[in-house]
């Protein structure tokens, strides 16, 4: 009995801290429709201000906490708003959500790079003061935790509920243009419920400092407990998020208990909150986040047939010639980069051209590796099969999601992405009691590519076939309903397409390309492990490839190498590894609203050259005796000049009719089969 009351009085503690969080993620969602997957990294960054000014600066512990209450915390949350996040509301989830995700990295990044790695305590508040209860010893700093989360729940309630500022922000989402009209600044309403949620982050932080310690990562994650909550008052009920979070942090703590901690069950006690997310995600009603997906995202141009082909060979050919030049070690970067490339190219698909966005892309990765190790059939048919797994595995996440769409579909990927690292790729039964795993080098209709090089040019080709596949698929009739589903899935609704069966399939799909991948990275490393696929490396993986352009496959091709040379830029500056992180993730902000990427200006760039050279060019080619045409006269140089036109296929403009000629009658309606 003395236990039970011990576990409960600690689920309680720390579930009035989840509670604090997820009141804060509430408020600035119902107040300014983004959902801050960061918010958990800006409690983090909290925390660990909180330790420099009272542990470092010594400052005393209630004037630091009132300066990174009062002042760093709501400033932090007004300046995201009013710079980073303002309009993100009313635009594409997809967009909101890669935007958080780079505040998420970036955050990260920067306390690193501000508080490097070391050993750092926080004391408990009133460390020596408590009372007994029974057989238990209540702290003062979980008494203080639990009776802020109810304060903080009751004030916010009133705010919403009870005050003309709270109206203002609930009439901010609903209608800003008629706020406006009653004297409303709908603006200041939505930078106030940011720098109040930014606080309840930071004050989450701070208490659970002293449990958990200054973690960078410990400390951000825990804020999928409070997705948990939160989604259970499904975004905008205070009182049933504060219920979620107090039942969740027992359950956590009953578990930690009560469950083995050997065998199959032991592993489930990591992942209480993120199967507690999944079940509330699946069992809970929809709310309508959103109407529509990605509208008004522009696609990248399309190319030829016959220059997607020539850049794909040139591209295999600077991959043969890499191969003999380069060393062993830069060849695996290489074969790195590819893999890469063609994860972000189940990426391009997925979100787009379909505009869902997955936040454990890697994790499948990580499901086709796997079983492309365990089936210890290194050839076609075994990449194939495993690519299949990984596609099945894909389409078994979608399937109880069925009917959801853009932030419940991204949050369900984030839980499943912590179920399988924490459950299977840890597990003894996966990678193995040394955590690792071998994996046999692919060979080719019996023929072994034994060669790191030649291994490598394989990969490029693989992606070089991937990518041209996925330009096939988005010139055809699938690749329109793609793009439609996308801008407008009311629209496809009102046509009477089931859209539900078409994103399983999508994401199935996505997947494969995903386990594909991975089932080639096995093979080129030799082993692999359970760190290579860590659901966190999902979410530099889906920055970098908004960074380079998500909707083109040149995008993913540069993603690839970026991505690829993340790590090589922080080993190389151990001193600016913080720094480059956060330079990813702020870089991501800034690019998040252009789904095209930094592809764009390489498009530009060619159709600019294409303007200066290209016209010119094909203008002066010498054709002499043009077929059905009289020979050109050739100019002083020789050449001859032929009209663009000509050498376009297009016919030649119509001479302008002189103002006195005569008006047509009127024009005879032409059938729609014979319509130019």
């Amino acid at each position: 009995m003395s236990s039970l009351l011990s576990f409960t009085i600690l689920g309680l503690f720390t579930g009035a801290a989840y509670a604090i969080a997820a009141s804060g993620l509430v408020l600035t969602y119902t107040t300014t429709r983004v959902f801050n997957i960061a918010h958990g990294a800006f409690g983090m960054v909290m925390a660990f201000t909180f330790w420099d000014f009272s542990q470092r600066q010594g400052m005393p512990t209630w004037l630091a906490l009132v300066l990174v209450l009062g002042v760093v915390a709501p400033g932090t949350g007004w300046f995201i708003q009013r710079f980073v996040t303002r309009g993100l509301g009313e635009g594409p989830v997809s967009v909101a959500l890669v935007v958080t995700v780079g505040l998420f990295v970036g955050c990260i990044g920067l306390a690193q790079q501000i508080w490097p790695p070391a050993a750092r305590t926080v004391p408990p508040f009133l460390p020596a003061s408590g009372f007994q209860v029974g057989g238990t010893y209540v702290t003062a700093h979980q008494v203080i935790t639990i009776v802020l989360s109810v304060v903080v729940a009751l004030l916010l309630y009133l705010l919403l509920n009870r005050t003309r500022i709270g109206t203002a922000m609930r009439a901010s989402v609903d209608n800003p243009e008629l706020l406006k009209l009653f004297g409303g600044k709908p603006q200041q309403v939505a930078s106030l419920s940011w720098a109040i949620g930014t606080s309840l982050a930071a004050l989450a932080g701070i208490l659970l400092v002293p449990i958990i310690g200054l973690d960078y990562y410990a400390l951000t994650l825990l804020v999928i407990n409070a997705y948990a909550a939160a989604m259970l008052g499904r975004l905008k009920s205070l009182p049933l998020t504060f219920v979620g979070a107090m039942g969740l942090g027992i359950l956590q703590s009953f578990a930690v208990a009560y469950l083995p901690t050997q065998g199959a069950l032991s592993n489930i006690r990591a992942v209480v909150p993120a199967l507690f997310l999944f079940v509330v995600i699946v069992l809970m009603p929809q709310a309508q986040l959103r109407i529509g997906q990605v509208k008004g995202i522009v696609s990248a141009p399309l190319p030829s047939l016959t220059r997607a082909l020539g850049w794909g060979a040139a591209l295999v050919v600077l991959a043969a010639l890499l191969a003999a030049g380069f060393s062993q070690a830069n060849l695996l970067l290489v074969g790195t980069a590819a893999t890469y490339a063609m994860v972000m190219l189940s990426l391009v698909l997925l979100t787009g051209y379909g505009g869902h966005v997955s936040l454990a892309q890697f994790t499948f990765a990580g499901v086709g590796a796997l079983a492309y190790a365990k089936l210890d059939q290194p050839n076609l048919y075994g990449l194939l099969l495993s690519a299949l797994i990984a596609a099945a595995v894909g389409a078994l996440v979608a399937l109880p999601v069925l009917r959801l769409t853009g932030l419940y579909l991204a949050l369900s990927t984030l839980a499943f992405g912590v179920l399988m690292d924490k459950m299977i790729f840890q597990a003894d039964y996966a990678f193995g009691y040394n955590g690792t795993v071998k994996a046999d080098r692919l060979s080719i209709l019996g023929a072994s590519i034994d060669s790191t090089g030649a291994y490598v040019v394989v990969m490029v080709g693989f992606f070089v076939l991937m990518g041209l596949g996925l330009l096939a698929l988005r010139r055809g009739a699938l690749g329109r309903l793609l793009i439609a589903m996308r801008d407008s899935p009311q629209a496809c609704g009102t046509l009477g397409l089931d859209l539900r069966w078409f994103r399983v399939g999508l994401f199935g799909v996505s997947a494969g390309m995903a386990g594909l991948a991975g089932g080639l990275f096995a093979g080129l490393r030799g082993t692999i492990g359970a760190a290579d696929f860590q659901f966190f490396n999902s979410l530099p993986l889906l920055l970098l490839a908004v960074v380079f352009g998500v909707t083109s496959v040149t995008g993913a091709a540069l993603g690839g190498v970026g991505l690829m040379l993340l790590p090589v830029f922080q080993s190389g500056n151990p001193s600016l590894a913080g720094a480059i992180f956060a330079v990813i993730g702020f870089g991501a902000v800034a690019l998040g609203r252009d789904p095209n990427g930094l592809a764009n200006l390489v498009f530009g760039l060619g159709r600019r050259l294409d303007r200066r050279f290209g016209d010119d060019l094909r203008a002066r080619i010498p054709l002499v005796g043009a077929r059905g045409t009289a020979p050109a006269a050739p100019g002083s140089d020789g050449s001859v000049e032929v009209p663009l036109s000509r050498i376009e296929g297009r016919a030649p403009a119509p001479a302008p009719v002189p103002a006195t000629a005569p008006v047509p009658g009127p024009a005879k309606e032409v059938p729609a089969h014979v319509a130019p």
